[in-house]
């Protein structure tokens, strides 16, 4: 459940200390060292004394910060054994629902991490599809302990900042949200297409995909509300499929378009990369029975 900053603001020490406390992982120290530079004018300002509580700490309380996260998709986490944040955040991500071999890698990966730099893996999930966060488990395992701890605590502002934004409603919110959207331009009526099909979908790895999104345009050619939204956008390759043939098949007569079959555009595929996970990603299709063209619009 949420709260207001101007909840906050008149809060006493405990109830402001409670409603916080989860937001750095097992570190209710953090909003405890906050409440007494009570009030913030906005939620960035109360991110901001946060970061700096951690900041001022002494490395034994940071150090533990970092140590009171669970390993991803470790054995803790998968028996439910971790705090509610960050079951929601993993479960997400899709991290309880891997195969066996999946299951063994991020373990041999944890063991790996844990015995060089003696932290767990920490990263931001939500900012990253599965490849994502794969590639950067493999990456910074080559990493060396002081640069990686910065990494560590970088990553913990990240999620922390998610949290808080997610949980207090108030000026100033934090930039933690981007978004996917698109729309649909039939070119040979020179008017947005309504009523196309189409889909949204991640690539998980060379040979798997997970559905993100289905929608159907509206008659501005856009979805009523954009494909990903009030989250970060995972860092990933995605794919948009369009059911162009089926809209020309429904207009195409009254314009007297002389349309085969199978059509020679049925289902367009539009694949792009994600690297900005606070982004606005706007894919428009521009397209007639026999071409298209897409680009980064806004």
């Amino acid at each position: 459940m949420g709260t207001t900053l101007a909840a906050l603001n008149e809060a006493s020490a405990a109830d402001f200390v409670a409603a916080l406390g989860a937001v750095f992982e097992h570190a209710l120290w953090v909003a405890e060292a906050t409440s007494a530079q009570r009030p913030f004018a906005s939620v960035e300002a109360l991110f901001a004394a946060m970061r700096g509580a951690v900041h001022g700490a002494s490395d034994a309380q940071r150090l533990a910060l970092l140590t009171g996260h669970p390993e991803l998709a470790g054995r803790a986490a998968r028996l439910g054994d971790i705090a509610p944040d960050s079951i929601a955040e993993q479960a997400a991500a899709g991290l309880d629902r891997m195969s066996d071999a999946e299951y063994a890698r991020f373990e041999a990966l944890n063991a790996a991490y844990r015995e060089k730099f003696e932290i767990p893996f920490i990263l931001c999930i939500k900012r990253h599809g599965r490849a994502s966060l794969i590639r950067n488990f493999e990456d910074r395992l080559a990493s060396v302990p002081a640069v990686e701890r910065r990494t560590a605590e970088t990553e913990v502002m990240r999620i922390a900042a998610i949290r808080l934004n997610a949980l207090v409603d108030g000026d100033g919110p934090l930039n933690t949200t981007g978004r996917i959207s698109t729309h649909v331009l039939d070119t040979v009526r020179g008017r947005p297409a309504a009523g196309v099909a189409l889909e949204l979908v991640e690539f998980v790895s060379a040979t798997e995909t997970a559905l993100v999104a289905r929608a159907v345009t509206n008659a501005d050619g856009r979805t009523d509300l954009p494909l990903i939204h009030g989250r970060p956008v995972p860092i990933a390759t995605y794919e948009l499929r369009f059911g162009l043939g089926d809209h020309f098949r429904r207009v195409g007569p009254a314009l007297g378009l002389d349309l085969q079959e199978p059509p020679f555009l049925d289902i367009v595929p539009l694949r792009f990369g994600v690297g900005d996970p606070e982004g606005h990603y706007h894919v428009p299709l521009v397209a007639t029975p026999w071409s298209y063209q897409t680009y980064r619009g806004s």
